[in-house]
């Protein structure tokens, strides 16, 4: 290796950049404070992006902050998946092992995918399905990790050359931009603004943090006049002659590299008007090196950002004198500079590298990628193991040679998969099967599936002994594309698929790609994936157990179960469960078991299914299933809660937070916030299910627990009478949802809030219109969680629309009224809470008619005395107190009283005004007072007795003497006769017969209480 070559054109003079060098300054500080702070720097090529981040950088390291460097790598037109998270974190393990290794602790298998010097990531030691959350879990562990890293000092990460970012990092910036909370960290990233066109892939990221408040962005212009002449004095050392200074302030238009390439060109003698373009400037400079310099800086051009010297030295085939020589000279003339860490080289500015690597000919393009390749397949510690089989696919694949790049594409795809890097997984999947034809026969001969595509069936056969087929690679590919995002591809890829499996005959293969299809139709709205489902069914029906037709059979279920449960659903599960453990599918097998669970329940088995999804629960801790671990905690509490035990619920509901956020489920996550606000309004702790609602809303990327969020929040603001706002979350819920795929877990309840809203404006045809269409679409077996809130939402509009008389409540009401009262007719009452709900509605209906009797309303309030949720309670006691003074007996009104005291304290404490205006509005036209009557005044209290003096007395008025007293209050004598004394002159008495009469008297001890102190 070279040592520390001394560079002469860079100023060393930092020139202008004052507002922006502040802005970052004021990012340091407000970090410092604790709250994290994220930017963006863009500008040109060349204008003095990285001299800007040095420059602060400098300046923070001096403050005592760690700073850390992360730069994105381009080989060619490939970008490394994460590497400048992976750089940057490998310089803070070296800085703060300690902290780092804390930090990372319990996650070092997830976080290993990004910072192999971890540990051996979970998908090494074994072949895990895809993971629906892995991607996300992964960016929630890293942005939590560096919060941790920052607790305790300042952390500057920056992120250069963004323009050359993957897909990954890109994805992974924007997740740490929208969910840093805490610590004591600087994140920024720099980008080259002239590369980003119409179609760059940045261009999608850049609008996105644009929208982020928390995101600061700063454009780097070019330098002025006067800027130009100070860098100008600061690489020459002198003043420069004015006429100098205008002829390349006007030659680089104020480009700070180009200044510093002028600069040196006119103090070595060059003329700047000479060359055509800058860029050829740029290549004079090194057409002006030796030919073995020329030669090298070639080599270095085509390897990508950086070349580690070693390989470098296997590509040049130089003597090591002459390699070293060259490199010499390369660097003296600042072309190439020795990279970061010492063991490799890069240009020192990116231009100067692409314009020697557009003067490559096409044909020395791909001749110095073969060799390269061919040097990192003799030895592959050539260059880090992390980047080893990324870098060998693309040498290969620019190297023009198909049967040697088709192998190395799939094992790069395998690598991006296992680092959950979806998006380069799925760009080299496609690069595959570019590539499929072009590949020898006999080489794709050999190849063999290279992964584990979910439960797709590699050839239908033995992978071990079969080849890799063109379909392989295509189910690969789908499952990428869903994962990643580029759903559109997917769904293309797929189609293309089932056109092939359409003259293959292979129904295995060709239902699972239908299952595929399913869930990226439901993600991309178009539609509720069940056709595509009974596709799948209808091609796996009566073919032998596998894992594919299990999956079909749990897809088909599980659908099942939000849309339509029932004895199909549980009979498609059981099957799954049964399919999975002949083929041995774990996670399949948990999933089902999961899902039959809750369709037990909906039947009415309620133990017996609750049972079933604990021990799921179980098992899938027990064995470290995170997926399977984090449905279950949403799907066991949310069973919970349908059937009453909301307390239950919260627990595992609380429990799942921890999990879910310990392991950066963040979805899942979300799920689980929408559960919670649901359970905590029914146990009456709605200040926490606003925090809860709100959480669900801000967590995670999909779409229903934010509308579970929203239509918790409407069902907040209903029952505290904030109508208006009620309104706006339920608008806002719908949005959510959309209308492309209805399901009654979304659909029911807001139709409930529907109802709720219109008859609190008074619409009451309106509700009696939302109740229509529910009664008209109906209420299937397994959704009565659902439907009891709504029917007896639609039997209170009834009911109160009769209390107060309302004149359009008459037209079509007795025809609605029984449609009402056949629904909760067929509906199940198999759980405690739903046969309160049944007596609560038709208690309703009743009064509708008025038909309710204090013995209906008394069984209504027995029924829910036995739950756990407070306002309802409340509710049926005022309808109870109600049908009470009715009667008007002393005895009923006293009973109302108290009825009505309770449900004013339980209105204040919800914040619940409807309830509170209506105890109140009750209790005024019944003429009842809800202020208790104050406790009797203790006598003892107008003579200004203390507790020791009161106790005193006692014993005195039981005839002891000072010593029985002292000894039995643990006293000394002397101190009973102070007593005594004190007694004698409050009282007003001359001796203790008096005292004892007076204390009679005044009943200011029971004879038991006396008599209990004297001693036999």
């Amino acid at each position: 290796m070279l040592g520390p070559v001394e560079s002469q054109s860079v100023s060393p003079v930092f020139v202008g950049r004052a507002a922006e060098l502040e802005t970052l300054h004021d990012a340091f500080a407000r970090a410092a404070g604790g709250d994290p702070q994220a930017l963006v720097i863009g500008g040109e090529a060349g204008v003095g992006k990285t001299r800007l981040v040095e420059e602060f950088a400098g300046a923070a390291a001096r403050e005592g902050a760690v700073v850390v460097f992360g730069g994105c790598v381009e080989i060619g037109a490939d970008g490394l998946p994460f590497a400048p998270f992976s750089t940057a974190l490998r310089a803070l393990r070296r800085e703060l092992p300690e902290e780092l290794a804390a930090a990372a602790a319990g996650q070092e298998e997830e976080l290993a995918r990004l910072l192999p010097e971890l540990g051996e990531t979970a998908a090494a030691r074994r072949a895990d399905r895809s993971d629906e959350e892995g991607m996300a879990r992964l960016f929630e562990l890293t942005a939590r990790l560096l919060e941790r890293v920052a607790a305790d000092r300042t952390v500057v990460v920056a992120l250069e050359d963004l323009h050359w970012a993957d897909a990954s990092t890109r994805h992974l910036l924007a997740y740490l931009f929208r969910t840093l909370r805490t610590g004591r960290l600087v994140v920024l990233a720099t980008y080259r603004s002239d590369d980003i066109h119409r179609r760059h892939p940045l261009r999608p990221l850049l609008a996105e943090l644009d929208r982020l408040r928390t995101v600061r962005r700063l454009e780097l212009g070019r330098f002025n006049r006067a800027e130009v002449g100070r860098q100008i004095a600061g690489i020459l050392a002198c003043e420069p002659d004015p006429a100098q200074v205008d002829a390349i302030f006007e030659r680089s238009d104020g480009n700070a590299f180009f200044v510093e390439e002028l600069a040196v060109a006119a103090h070595e003698g060059s003329c700047t008007g000479l060359t055509d373009s800058l860029r050829d400037l740029l290549l004079v400079r090194v057409e002006g090196l030796p030919e073995s310099a020329q030669r090298v800086a070639r080599i270095v051009a085509e390897g990508g950002s950086t070349v580690e010297y070693r390989l470098l030295a296997a590509v040049a085939r130089l003597a090591e004198d002459d390699l070293i020589e060259a490199l010499r000279s390369a660097v003296n003339a600042n072309i190439l500079i020795a990279a970061p860490g010492g063991d490799g080289y890069r240009f020192r500015h990116s231009l100067v590298r692409e314009a020697v690597g557009d003067d490559l000919l096409p044909g020395e393009r791909s001749r110095l990628n073969r060799r390269y390749a061919e040097a990192l397949e003799a030895d592959p510690t050539l260059v880090p193991a992390d980047v080893h089989v990324t870098r060998l696919a693309s040498y290969w694949y620019h190297a023009h040679d198909p049967a040697k790049a088709l192998p190395a594409v799939l094992d790069a795809s395998v690598t991006a998969r296992r680092r959950h890097a979806h998006s380069e997984q799925l760009r080299l999947l496609e690069r595959a099967m570019e590539l499929w034809d072009s590949a020898p026969e006999d080489v794709r001969a050999t190849l063999r599936p290279v992964d584990y595509t979910e439960v797709y069936p590699p050839c239908g056969c033995d992978p071990a002994t079969k080849p890799l087929r063109y379909l392989d690679l295509m189910a690969e590919a789908a499952v990428a594309g869903r994962l990643c995002g580029e759903r559109e591809r997917a769904l293309k890829i797929t189609k293309r698929a089932l056109h092939i499996l359409e003259e293959d005959g292979d129904p295995l293969r060709a239902a699972w790609f239908w299952v595929q299809r399913s869930r990226l139709v439901q993600a991309q709205a178009r539609g509720d994936g069940w056709k595509e489902l009974a596709t799948a069914q209808q091609l796996v029906r009566g073919l032998p157990p596998s894992e594919v037709h299990a999956e079909v059979l749990a897809a088909a279920a599980n659908w099942s179960m939000l849309r339509d449960p029932g004895p199909d659903a549980m009979s498609a599960a059981e099957r799954a469960v049964e399919y999975a453990r002949m083929v041995g599918a774990e996670d399949i097998e948990l999933n089902a078991r999961l899902t039959l669970g809750g369709l037990m329940v909906d039947a009415g088995q309620i133990e017996a299914g609750l049972a079933q999804m604990n021990e799921v629960r179980e098992e899938a801790l027990a064995r470290g299933l995170t997926a399977v671990i984090g449905r279950s905690h949403v799907n066991l509490p949310s069973v919970l809660e349908g059937v009453g035990r909301s307390e239950e619920a919260v627990g595992l509901l609380r429990e799942g937070l921890r999990l879910t956020q310990k392991t950066g489920l963040r979805d899942t996550e979300a799920w689980i916030w929408a559960n919670l606000a649901e359970s905590l309004i029914s146990l009456g702790r709605w200040d926490e299910a606003v925090e809860a609602a709100v959480n669900a809303q801000r967590t995670g990327r999909p779409a229903k627990p934010h509308g579970g969020g929203s239509n918790s929040l409407a069902h907040l603001a209903l029952s505290r009478g904030e109508v208006a706002a009620a309104a706006g979350h339920l608008a806002s819920a719908r949005a959510t949802y959309g209308t492309h795929d209805a399901v009654p877990q979304s659909n029911l309840p807001m139709a409930c809030l529907t109802i709720g809203i219109a008859a609190a404006e008074g619409r009451l045809l309106d509700a009696r219109a939302e109740g229509d269409r529910a009664l008209s679409t109906g209420f299937p077996p397994g959704t009565q969680r659902y439907a009891w809130p709504l029917l007896l939402a639609a039997a209170l509009a009834e009911s109160e629309a009769r209390a107060h008389a309302l004149p359009a409540a008459q037209e079509g009401r007795a025809a609605y009224l029984e449609r009402l009262f056949e629904a909760v007719r067929k509906l199940t009452t198999g759980a405690p809470l739903w046969l309160a709900y049944d007596k609560w509605t038709r208690a309703e209906l009743d009064r509708a008619e008025s038909r309710a009797t204090v013995d209906t309303w008394s069984d209504v309030v027995t029924a829910f005395e036995a739950l756990e949720r407070p306002y309802d309670l409340a509710q049926v006691r005022h309808r109870l107190a109600e049908a009470l003074l009715e009667i008007g007996g002393e005895d009923e009104r006293a009973r109302a009283t108290e009825l009505l005291r309770l449900n004013r304290a339980t209105a204040t404490h919800l914040g619940a005004r409807p309830l509170a205006d209506a105890t109140a509005h009750l209790a005024q036209r019944a003429r009842l007072s809800l202020t208790a009557a104050p406790p009797p005044a203790d006598p003892a209290d107008s003579l200004g007795l203390t507790t020791r003096e009161r106790d005193v007395l006692r014993l005195v008025s039981a005839g002891r003497t000072n010593r029985q007293i002292a000894e039995e209050l643990f006293i000394s004598p002397k101190t009973a006769s102070v007593h005594v004394s004190n007694i004698l002159g409050k009282l007003g008495v001359s001796g203790r017969g008096e005292a004892a009469a007076m204390a009679h008297r005044m009943g200011l001890f029971s004879a038991e209480t006396v008599t209990s102190g004297t001693r036999s």
